[in-house]
């Protein structure tokens, strides 16, 4: 599972499709919306948010979240130049 952290105006400007949504704030309302039996790769835009809601979610019971080092930015730089930076 891919898992967005970002904000609508981050949405708005760049994206991965089939990506899941759920705002950093949001994440401790839709824990039972996550897996705990598969990976969850958590992303923001650089990676600090994804980073942080990995830690917390490893911490509460999943253990194969992990974080998007460098987040939808590198992912833009790296995998897909289709992807817009900002």
């Amino acid at each position: 599972m891919l898992l967005d952290v970002r904000e609508p105006d981050e949405l708005a400007t760049a994206s991965i499709a089939g990506a899941t949504v759920i705002r950093m704030s949001d994440i401790p309302l839709h824990l039972d919306d996550l897996p705990t039996n598969r990976p969850i790769v958590v992303m923001c835009h650089h990676g600090a948010r994804s980073a942080n809601v990995a830690n917390f979610l490893n911490a509460g019971g999943y253990p194969n979240a992990v974080n998007l080092a460098g987040g939808i930015d590198a992912w833009a730089a790296e995998i897909d130049p289709a992807v817009a930076r900002y």
